[in-house]
C-alpha cells in the first residue's frame, strides 16, 4: 500500500516530505502535494516531516479522507 496525502495538505504545501523522499514520488498537484501511488515505495520517509499530519498509510486514511486515495489515483491516472 501506498502512501496518501490529505486534506491538511490543502494550501499548506509545506516542502519537508518533498525533500525526504528517496524516490521522489511526490508531486505538486495544485492546490496540494499527491504521491504517486505505483511509484512509492513504502519507506514513510514523509510522514515525521509533515508539519500538518497529513500523510497516512492507505489503509490508515482517517474517516471522512477517504477520497484523497481516488483523487491521487485519478491524478496519475492509475
Amino acid at each position: 500500500m501506498a502512501f496518501v496525502i490529505t486534506s491538511p495538505c490543502i494550501d499548506t504545501k509545506d516542502q519537508a516530505c518533498v525533500e525526504v523522499c528517496p524516490v521522489e514520488c511526490i508531486y505538486d498537484a495544485g492546490d496540494q502535494f499527491l504521491i504517486h501511488p505505483d511509484e512509492c515505495i513504502d519507506c514513510g520517509a514523509c510522514v515525521a516531516p509533515c508539519p500538518v499530519n497529513a500523510i497516512f498509510q492507505e489503509e490508515d486514511v482517517p474517516a471522512g479522507e477517504e477520497g484523497f486515495i481516488e483523487k491521487a489515483r485519478i491524478h496519475f491516472g492509475v
